[in-house]
């Protein structure tokens, strides 16, 4: 699947070797460098395509908890008594389904992308990867994993930060009560899109791009880290120490495992990026950190962390489910 720790083929050259000894390549060494793109070619695709059914399965499961995270941590002090609170209330002012899939619009129409380029991202990095540094017995080590889901974070914030920016401002729009008559402010993405442009430009609809970078780059060190090395832990061997198939049950376990382990780290950075990205005016993020430290010490970086890691445990068990069953179903159609 996407996810081995095996580089990607192609990753090194048989032509520029020979030209970096000054010799012209032969034909063989062309042809071999020729098939080698074209597998990398093919595993950047579907790690492409794989991501994005994960993805759109990790939203389908984890949205309704990632609703109520995102109110705890944008809410005022004392608005609600606990995550129970928020879906009581939210159900009672918007409805189940509407308002437990209150902003769903916009992750679902980003998240394809979005995951699908953090499932690329991650394979360009172990391409990097095992070109600059030593790869042992063809398998990258836990630590050029997390340095390879690292580098998937970076294309994929150009894609999640004005994404997120979207889904906060819908989440938290439910939490206004209206009066009579009264419309909401935003009545649906695109709409949010156009009023935010329209108020700062560009960089209004990207706020939080940094703080974004911050949170997914270790995090997804974490993420890709943690899914691998339970994935060797759970794969079974025979006699001679040769890895089996990996259960569908296993990689639902390491993919629950992976998602809680990336949030643990870095939840107070969120904090911080759904706080600047909610607030309005031009917010700073050591302004937004002091305001919430000034609030409540160190316990208000972590409102909502029940909720996430509730939510974890399912949507990232999703994730990975989706992008196995996927890898599976292209082998099946293109071998």
């Amino acid at each position: 699947m996407s996810s081995s720790s095996s580089p990607p083929s192609g990753s090194s050259s048989n032509t520029s070797a020979s030209l970096a000894k000054g010799q012209p390549p032969s034909k063989d060494e062309i042809k071999e460098d020729v098939v080698a793109a074209k597998k990398s070619t093919l595993s950047g695709l579907r790690s492409f395509a794989s991501g994005g059914v994960g993805g759109i399965c990790a939203v389908i499961v984890g949205h309704p908890f990632d609703l109520v995270k995102v109110r705890l941590q944008t809410a005022e002090k004392g608005a609600y008594k606990g995550a129970i609170d928020v879906v009581k209330r939210t159900v009672a002012r918007e409805g189940l389904a509407r308002g437990l899939y209150a902003g769903v619009s916009a992750p679902l129409v980003g998240v394809t992308p979005m995951f699908a380029v953090s499932f690329w991202g991650y394979d360009v990095g172990k391409g990097l990867v095992s070109r600059f540094s030593t790869v042992q017995n063809g398998q990258l080590s836990v630590a050029q994993v997390s340095a390879a889901g690292f580098f998937s974070a970076i294309p994929m914030t150009a894609i999640t930060a004005p994404f997120e920016r979207v889904k906060v401002l819908l989440q938290i729009q439910g939490q206004k009560q209206l009066k009579p008559g009264e419309k909401p402010q935003y009545s649906g993405g695109v709409d949010v899109v156009r009023q935010l442009y329209k108020e700062g430009g560009i960089r209004s609809v990207f706020r939080g791009s940094a703080a974004t970078l911050a949170r997914d780059g270790p995090g997804s060190a974490a993420y890709f880290a943690t899914y691998e090395y339970l994935k060797r832990t759970l794969t079974p061997k025979d006699e001679f120490g040769k890895p089996g198939q990996l259960s569908l049950t296993a990689v639902c376990a390491a993919g629950a495992s992976a998602g809680v382990a990336m949030w643990i780290p870095v939840f107070p950075v969120d904090t911080v990026k759904s706080r600047l990205q909610s607030l309005p005016g031009k917010p700073t993020i050591g302004g937004v950190v002091g305001d919430l430290y000034r609030r409540g010490g160190f316990k208000a970086f972590f409102p909502g962390i029940g909720p996430a890691l509730a939510r974890a445990v399912p949507a990232n068990a999703a994730t990975f489910l989706g992008v196995e069953l996927a890898q599976k179903a292209m082998e099946k159609a293109f071998s």
